[in-house]
């Protein structure tokens, strides 16, 4: 099978489509909101503490915006 036809197919159309679509959305708003505390920057129903995670902000880089700085780093670095 070529690699060719797998992204002329609907679902590799879909695939690319999504790819692009986060690739925009890492580079237009790099920070999205914590998945531990879902953006109310607290944790716990009884003890409201800031959140571990995100430090009590309720938002945390992307993971495409982190992979797009380490390899960015990665090239820069020469290695």
């Amino acid at each position: 099978m070529n690699p060719l036809d797998l992204l002329a197919s609907p679902l590799g159309i879909a695939a690319v489509a999504y790819a692009a679509w986060y690739t925009l959305k890492c580079a237009v708003a790099p920070w999205g909101r914590c998945r531990r505390c879902h953006g109310a920057r607290t944790t716990g129903r009884v003890l409201r503490r800031p959140c571990p995670r995100c430090d009590g902000t309720g938002i945390r880089v992307r993971l495409g915006r982190r992979l797009y700085r380490y390899v960015l780093s990665e090239y820069r670095s020469g290695r």
